[in-house]
């Protein structure tokens, strides 16, 4: 009898979020689902992991077949725990999702969601962050589960390149019936930073770091303009960043100068 794929689902809205909760029931059709989240909001986080503070872990009482267990760390934290402490072996497939709010283009670097899905890739583990672009914890999830269960089948069906993860965004709700899934490259973009200055009741200065993202990519092929379509994006994130485009020039500078 062939043992059913080991699943590891978590995310950075909680292990209380709606989202998680929706990818943990679609997670329980391809195997055995083991939950490792984080038991506060961690979004914004990146890859930030925890080494000047103890790490707590803690079983939850679950509503369904899945083991779930909230940990006082980040997302990168969480599969780290995990792989080494908490899972009886090592994954075959780690989720993360499905996030509260767009981590399409540089959203990927900041994101705490897709922090998890590359540390899985860095783990050589097949990896999946699910992201809806809608930031209200109201949304709804159910016109994206059809495609979130297609492309889970697909990876486990077909595997992932080592080193290599898969970012999924799904089009806000006015958008549904989506067009389809569409694979598409990053688009190239930035936050142009707000900071909103306010004064406490001490007179002192605070901020809060706001702002708006710009689209600088006017290509076709982008998540972006896939999502703006009314696609959901399925972009591979690899964990190598070298700019391989540069080393040939930089190789022309003459160091011993």
């Amino acid at each position: 009898m062939t043992k059913k794929p080991l699943i590891l689902v978590t995310n950075d809205d909680s292990i209380s979020a709606p989202g998680i909760k929706v990818l943990t029931d679609i997670a329980n059709h391809f195997g055995e689902v083991w939950v490792v989240a984080p038991d506060s909001p961690m979004s914004g986080k990146g890859h930030a992991i925890s080494l000047d503070v103890s790490l707590r872990v803690n079983e939850v009482k679950s509503t369904g077949p899945q083991k779930e267990f909230k940990v006082s760390g980040t997302p990168a934290d969480c599969v780290k725990l995990a792989i080494n402490k908490v899972l009886p072996r090592r994954p075959d497939l780690i989720l993360s999702g499905i996030n509260h709010g767009s981590n399409a283009s540089i959203n990927v670097i900041y994101s705490g969601t897709m922090s998890a899905a590359v540390e899985g890739a860095l783990e050589r583990i097949p990896s999946i962050g699910f992201s809806l672009c809608e930031f209200s914890w109201e949304a709804s999830f159910e016109a994206a589960k059809p495609a979130i269960h297609k492309i889970i089948s697909k990876v486990i069906e077909n595997g992932l390149t080592t080193g290599t993860c898969l970012n999924v965004n799904i089009p806000e709700n006015t958008k549904v019936p989506y067009k389809g899934i569409r694979v598409c490259r990053m688009a190239i973009g930035n936050w142009e930073e707000e900071l909103d200055e306010r004064i406490d009741p001490f007179g002192r200065p605070y901020y809060w770091l706001t702002g708006k993202f710009v689209n600088y990519d006017n290509g076709e092929d982008t998540d972006i303009a896939a999502l703006d379509e009314g696609y959901i994006t399925v972009v591979p994130i690899t964990v190598d960043l070298t700019a391989h485009h540069a080393v040939s020039a930089l190789n022309q500078w003459d160091f011993e100068e």
